[in-house]
């Protein structure tokens, strides 16, 4: 089975009658311990999780899970973006038989509420996996460089409150005439909580909303 991507937390616990968030009652107390350090906060994107893999052979394209369907109109987009002999020499020029994984949104017109980001379907990425590990942010731009794709944009670099406080603002997206569906965020270096799993969390739009 290809690593999937992780379920990223929402910041704070839920009301267990109500169902809206208890603001300032983290989920996770690795999180809250380090609310007021400097997070790099990056826009999400509405649209449906995307791997694209690469066994040190041949790339393969799966959705969120392997059994997940990729519409047709976004699978002629990852073709032609990581398709073709010339792209297998890139990535075996870039990672020779190492495991990777990219992890990306694909959105645009009917994917989710894409169509107005664009009129059309693309893949933005967001993580990169190999051998097992997530590299830097850094790291992850300069794959997004190499194969001439997007990235997710950085939205700010603050603490969580002045993150949840921006999402409130209801922001625009930074791509078409969208509004932004929030923020993901994670620390300026890669941590992990007690419990081995990632420090991220997602701060959405709608979960502030009256």
């Amino acid at each position: 089975m290809i690593k999937e991507y992780e379920k990223i937390e929402t910041l704070y616990v839920r009301d267990d009658n109500t169902k809206k968030l208890l603001e300032g009652k983290f989920r996770n107390e690795a999180v809250e311990l380090l609310k007021d350090i400097q997070w790099e906060f990056t826009e999400k994107i509405d649209g449906t999780n995307i791997r694209i893999y690469w066994d040190g052979h041949k790339v393969q394209y799966f959705g969120r899970t392997d059994k997940a369907q990729i519409p047709s109109m976004l699978m002629n987009r990852l073709v032609e973006l990581f398709g073709g002999t010339v792209n297998e020499e890139m990535f075996e020029q870039k990672f020779g038989e190492k495991e990777v994984i990219l992890f990306g949104e694909g959105y645009g017109a009917k994917i989710q509420t894409g169509g107005d980001y664009r009129p059309d379907n693309d893949f933005i990425l967001f993580d990169v996996c190999i051998d097992g590990k997530y590299i830097s942010r850094d790291g992850v731009k300069d794959i997004a460089n190499y194969f001439n794709i997007d990235v997710v944009p950085t939205i700010m670099v603050g603490t969580i409150q002045e993150a949840v406080d921006y999402v409130k603002s209801k922001p625009k997206s930074t791509i078409g005439t969208a509004n932004s569906e929030g923020l993901v965020g994670r620390p300026l270096v890669e941590l992990k909580d007690g419990r081995g799993n990632r420090i991220i969390v997602k701060i959405k739009v709608c979960d502030f909303e009256k």
